[in-house]
């Protein structure tokens, strides 16, 4: 696998803004770059816009087909022309978050100093820790560059629901409405142990050279494919596993040590094989970590104090075979925002596809959505 050659050259779209942003860490980076995608057409207005907020192996191409991979943009289910996020009706904006891969100030970037002055190397693991609410300052930043005050919505599911939660939290007075989906308030230890043995698998490849793989051209190919099929495993359900693979065997008749004797092995490889064809390995470690260290309750004392006289309606959605981010989590979080006299709706989907299910074809989920984004738009005169 070390001969894989990752990352096509792309040239995203993006903003770079030169005052740059102080991190929590206290790590200024600067000029900060946001790589960046919209969908529909911003109103003379401009209260018709929508922030999509990305999980954490997802990028700002949404609605359209993956530059380096072809694939279909990731929520082109549901955000299109007449689709739940209708893009003939709303401005729909999409950003690759700090410390990704895809444009983004991120590790895979040129390291600035203080100044801005570029370094003539990647940051690689001398990027600075960053936090969930770091991601969401810098969407902020972009937001404030194309001119919108106030957004009709902030949605997003797994870490971007924890984004929406930030934003909700932070610019109260920015976001109308917010949609956190499949989320929780904090990561709890079982996620945190699982990405851990993510991180441990990439830091135990030969390849990995403690982060400066980049220096030969290298890639920590086979650790970020463990990483990513761990995670993997978590997306899913075991009804899911079962109905798409059973115990079927991939082609083998007997009981043997060759690999992908099972069909499900083999579809574990082949996402981890293609993982490592458009991620960068220091930025999943940056962002693991970002989710791991997100906790509402501790930044402001209690969700519910997060949240304090918000003005911001909620769509609270979940999914009743997730058990990355079950259900609790999301009653936990309504049971706060109604502690908070927060206008909050909730609705858990029964489906077996487990957590991926916030990205698959759920109808009753879109439904749900786009009436909660159709209301909040006829609120505004939108």
């Amino acid at each position: 696998m070390n001969e894989i050659a990752p990352f096509p050259e792309v040239e995203h779209q993006r903003a770079v803004l030169p005052e740059g942003l102080t991190l929590d860490c206290g790590a200024v980076i600067r000029p900060l770059a946001v790589a960046w995608r919209s969908y529909g057409t911003l109103n003379a207005a401009r209260s018709n816009a929508i922030l999509v907020t990305h999980a954490l192996t997802g990028d700002q191409y949404v609605a359209e087909r993956q530059p380096v991979t072809g694939k279909e943009g990731w929520w082109d289910a549901i955000i299109g022309p007449g689709k739940p996020v209708d893009t003939n009706r709303f401005f729909v904006i999409c950003a690759n978050v700090l410390g990704g891969c895809m444009g983004s100030t991120g590790p895979r970037e040129e390291m600035t100093d203080e100044n801005g002055i570029p370094q003539g190397r990647p940051w690689g693991t001398d990027f600075p820790t960053v936090t969930i609410r770091d991601m969401v300052r810098a969407q902020k930043k972009l937001i404030d560059h194309l001119g919108i005050t106030r957004l009709l919505a902030v949605i997003g599911g797994s870490m971007g629901g924890m984004q929406v939660l930030e934003w909700a939290a932070t610019y109260p007075e920015t976001v109308f409405a917010a949609a956190p989906i499949a989320c929780a308030t904090h990561h709890s230890a079982q996620n945190i142990a699982f990405h851990e043995v993510g991180r441990a698998a990439i830091h135990s490849d030969p390849d990995w050279k403690g982060g400066r793989y980049w220096e030969d051209g290298r890639i920590p190919a086979q650790g970020l494919s463990v990483a990513r099929m761990v995670a993997h495993i978590t997306y899913l359900s075991e009804a899911a596993l079962t109905r798409k693979f059973g115990r079927r065997l991939q082609g083998a008749s007997a009981l043997t040590f060759l690999e992908d004797v099972f069909q499900v092995e083999s579809y574990l490889r082949h996402q981890g094989s293609s993982f490592v064809r458009r991620f960068d390995a220091n930025s999943y470690l940056t962002i693991t970590r970002a989710m791991d260290y997100f906790d509402l309750a501790n930044e402001h004392g209690s969700v519910a104090r997060a949240f304090q006289n918000t003005p911001t309606r909620f769509f609270v959605a979940s999914f009743s075979s997730d058990w990355l981010f079950p259900t609790s989590e999301s009653r936990a979080l309504v049971r706060a925002l109604n502690a908070a006299a927060a206008r909050v709706s909730f609705v858990e989907i029964t489906t077996d596809k487990g957590h991926d299910a916030f990205l698959l074809d759920e109808p009753e989920f879109h439904r749900a959505l786009g009436g909660f984004l159709a209301g909040a738009a006829a609120a505004l005169g939108v």
